[in-house]
């Protein structure tokens, strides 16, 4: 019996110590998830497991959001997929919807009309969707007209010149779309066979990628593959009420995955473009018709939102915090070079501007702009002057002692221009300049290792494809020197200082007993005209 005690002492601390090995180990390996610890809910209705949920540093701080639904929580993105009744009323609802309400765009029409022709409608389509990236259907309408028009088939693009096809895209930006179009038409043409139709082999043409492919594919070649753009995101987070990073590698996957399995196997072309209708008509980011939705009784948000008023439907996709812009400055001279005897009277002609082209690689490749050189930030005139002064000579072997003269030299202000990641202020001159030498001297100067540059007419300027940029930038100098125009006309002496400037005569001081009033108000005319059609118009 004594040893019976210890024995049993024994016991229920060797039951004690399994107990807690036991409670310690279960912790351990206790599952993110609160499934465990909430059996009635769902799995797929869970938010607490870690794929769903970023960390602050991504996602805009706001506290997390457990969305129910009959009890159930939204689950984790990898475990969800659409039921089989489910994808059918999608597939059926959308269609219907997308028969009825569908937009008369011209790429839809050329490919509801070249059923014979298949490499044309894939034509369409591929330009079409390269044009639309990042950019909206309205200002991309006209530019595919006039490119369907210029370069109707596959082999008049391929071959183009790239010169010639970012003329035609100035303008809509991302301008290394336009490159990318050219090249894979070059490589598809030259490799000869015909418009690649499935989506392997759509991804080995230069620049074409998985929504590329597959939009063509589904469009044009009825392979059943999903596509998914920022509107297929949204509506698939709204009728799953994802609230995961949309921008998250594995929720990328996993909207993929899921634009998958809603694809109509019969009508796959037919089912993407809805989709992506829904979402730029009606699943709008900041105002959904959600009334008007025929995806309205599948969607989970929307279901969530009536029972918790605290959720609306623009909650999802989960807002990601864009990555802070950098901001870069440099000083833009738009150089006019002059020649001939009579700076008043000279011909049009005899004046050109000069344009640099910028490297091939990088922002704006392979694109013409006016001479520019990067800043250190905000920084005076003077220095900005200092600045252009010494890439001209560098560049262009252009010294003020040497090889030209300053006609003007007016500084015509500030502007931003915002790139994707980019915010750029551009401090803008006007450099009005008259070779010693002429012009044929500057032919002799130019560096073609360092930098390729031309210089061209007020009319060829007028009708090259220009970035928005840099006809912003001449629009400036032109509302500046009209503004010149009317302070310094505003009565005789200043108005002789303003034809000083432009005949360079600033050695010679002319006053009004000088010269009689005839001859004053015909010289103030000619220099009027002459000053303001120096500027170009293409920007008016």
């Amino acid at each position: 019996m004594a040893s019976a005690a210890p024995s049993a002492a024994a016991a229920t601390k060797n039951s004690t110590t399994i107990t807690a090995v036991i409670t310690t180990t279960e912790r351990e390996k206790r599952p993110r998830r609160v499934r465990e610890a909430k059996p009635n809910y769902r799995e797929e209705s869970d938010t607490e497991g870690g794929t769903l949920e970023i960390s602050d540093t991504v996602i805009k701080k706001k506290r997390p959001i457990k969305r129910r639904e009959e009890g159930l929580l939204v689950g984790d993105i990898e475990d969800l997929d659409f039921r089989k009744d489910e994808t059918l009323e999608i597939r059926a609802s959308l269609l219907n919807w997308y028969d009825l309400n569908q937009r008369d765009l011209p790429w839809r029409r050329i490919s509801r009309n070249c059923d014979g022709d298949g490499d044309i409608r894939a034509y369409a389509v591929w330009v079409s969707e390269v044009m639309l990236q990042q950019t909206r259907v309205q200002t991309v309408i006209g530019y595919f007209n006039r490119w369907m028009e210029k370069w109707p088939t596959l082999n008049h693009l391929a071959q183009a010149t790239l010169e010639e096809v970012n003329e035609m895209w100035a303008g809509l930006g991302y301008y290394r779309r336009a490159r990318f179009l050219l090249e894979g038409a070059k490589m598809i043409v030259e490799e000869g066979g015909g418009f690649p139709k499935s989506v392997c082999a759509l991804r080995k043409v230069r620049g074409i990628g998985h929504y590329t492919a597959g939009a063509i594919a589904s469009i044009v070649f009825k392979e059943a593959v999903p596509v998914v753009d920022g509107n297929v995101v949204r509506v698939i987070a709204r009728l799953k009420a994802i609230s995961a990073n949309p921008k998250d590698v594995v929720t990328v996957k996993n909207f993929w995955k899921l634009a998958g399995q809603l694809v109509d196997p019969c009508r796959p072309g037919d089912f993407n473009q809805a989709l992506m209708e829904l979402g730029a008509t009606l699943c709008t980011p900041s105002s959904p018709s959600c009334s008007s939705c025929p995806l309205s009784a599948q969607c989970h948000a929307l279901s969530v939102s009536r029972q918790d008023r605290s959720v609306t439907v623009t909650d999802y996709p989960t807002k990601v915090v864009k990555a802070k812009q950098r901001c870069d400055f440099c000083a833009v001279s738009i150089v006019e070079i002059l020649d001939g005897e009579d700076l008043v009277e000279r011909p049009q002609s005899e004046s050109k501007f000069l344009l640099v082209k910028r490297p091939d690689e990088g922002l704006l490749a392979g694109l013409w702009e006016f001479p520019s050189v990067p800043l250190d930030g905000e920084v005076d005139l003077a220095t900005r002057r200092g600045a252009i002064d010494s890439l001209l000579k560098k560049s262009f072997n252009l010294d003020t002692k040497k090889s030209y003269n300053i006609v003007l030299r007016e500084d015509v202000g500030e502007y931003v221009h915002v790139f994707t990641h980019i915010r750029l202020k551009m401090y803008i001159e006007l450099l009005v300049l008259h070779l010693k030498g002429g012009q044929n001297n500057l032919h002799k100067e130019q560096d073609k290792e360092s930098m390729v540059w031309k210089y061209v007419n007020n009319k060829s300027l007028a009708n090259m494809g220009l970035t928005s940029g840099v006809r912003k930038v001449i629009g400036n100098a032109r509302l500046d020197l009209k503004f010149i125009l009317r302070i310094f006309t505003r009565d005789m002496t200043a108005w002789i200082l303003l034809t000083i400037w432009f005949r360079n005569l600033s050695k010679v001081c002319l006053t009004p007993s000088q010269q009689s009033k005839k001859e004053i108000i015909a010289r103030k005319q000619r220099g009027r005209k002459t000053v303001l059609k120096s500027i170009p118009s293409c920007c008016e």
